[in-house]
């Protein structure tokens, strides 16, 4: 099933996507023919109801599904982040290209700041060396705000304080089920469904805060800098979350082709890593970290002022954006 949250009529509701996504399905009016459902009044209400919920949004759709009236199109909906405000929202690092190109893609940016040929030159020709030992040893992630997510077509305004806007190709998951120490045998049962992740960032300001030694900051977080969406896939229609193609178009031209194969650890062990004597709770979002050269600091590709970006990731749909200067 796919979940979306959506906005009609000044409510935000939520939706069963339907028809080659093209519909949205409304939960909360369909089960107000018999009584209501107060789990169909956000996405973190029907997350937290459990499995009972899920069988009812199954059961309200199977029987009403066919009502038009009952339906929106998603072309004319105000379509949300599928969860708009997470309880928390962590990113990892696990894809092992951009781990090792990532680095390199700063050192490249400061020597373009600087005008220096000779060590971009140096850079290109400078083998990408050994992924550290660090990152097979444990998930790393970062913990990033939650209350600056957006969704699906909005526009992303660039911070003032940079000069280098990217994005990042990304996708992951939307935890249910309360619970600390989990193992990762058991922690299929902590995942509620996928989404597509644009770890929008800018790039001068990482640069700098990184040196710090401490995590992104400014970099990552700013006003509508982490979006979600277009909506949620429960597990049963992903199958293997790890054979996903991925690809990001920018102005409609391909940027990037990849697959969601060969993350360090999978979303269950990292869930266990996440949970060591710390509880998780429903309705986080946990990224998997950027696809290898899923992004420009990669690539050497930066976003310009108006560029429209689209993320697909195969069997979750396209998450699309815009991103503006705001000193133009």
């Amino acid at each position: 099933m796919k979940l979306a949250t959506f906005r009609a009529n000044g409510q935000d509701k939520v939706g069963v996507v339907h028809t080659d996504d093209t519909k949205l399905f409304d939960l909360a009016a369909a089960a107000g023919r018999n009584g209501g459902n107060p789990a169909f009044g956000s996405m973190l209400a029907l997350i937290d109801a459990g499995e009972g919920a899920l069988d009812a949004a199954r059961k309200v759709f199977d029987k009403h599904g066919s009502d038009a009236s009952l339906s929106v199109s998603v072309a004319g909906a105000d379509v949300l982040a599928p969860v708009p405000e997470p309880r928390q929202c962590r990113d990892g690092m696990s894809f092992p290209l951009h781990i090792l190109q990532a680095p390199r893609g700063q050192l490249k940016l400061a020597a373009r700041a600087k005008n220096d040929m000779a060590e971009l030159a140096r850079l290109d020709a400078e083998p990408l060396g050994e992924l550290p030992e660090v990152y097979r040893r444990q998930p790393i992630y970062y913990i990033t705000n939650r209350f600056s997510v957006r969704g699906t077509n909005t526009t992303v305004k660039w911070p003032r304080y940079s000069k280098v806007m990217d994005y990042e190709l990304e996708f992951g998951i939307i935890t249910k089920n309360k619970g600390a120490n989990i193992s990762a045998a058991k922690a299929k049962d902590h995942i509620f469904g996928y989404t597509i992740f644009n770890d929008f960032s800018a790039r001068d300001a990482q640069r700098l805060e990184m040196e710090g030694r401490l995590g992104p900051a400014k970099g990552k977080s700013f006003d509508g800098g982490n979006v979600l969406g277009p909506w949620i896939v429960t597990p049963d229609e992903i199958g293997d979350p790890t054979k996903l193609k991925m690809e990001c178009r920018v102005n409609g031209k391909v940027r990037s082709s990849s697959t969601s194969e060969g993350m360090l650890f999978s979303f269950e062990e990292i869930i266990a890593h996440v949970t060591k004597d710390e509880t998780l709770m429903p309705g986080e979002f946990i990224g998997s970290g950027t696809v290898g050269n899923g992004c420009g600091l990669e690539l050497g590709w930066y976003l310009e002022h108006n560029d429209e970006i689209e993320l697909e990731v195969e069997k979750i749909g396209v998450l699309k954006n815009k991103v503006v200067r705001q000193d133009v």
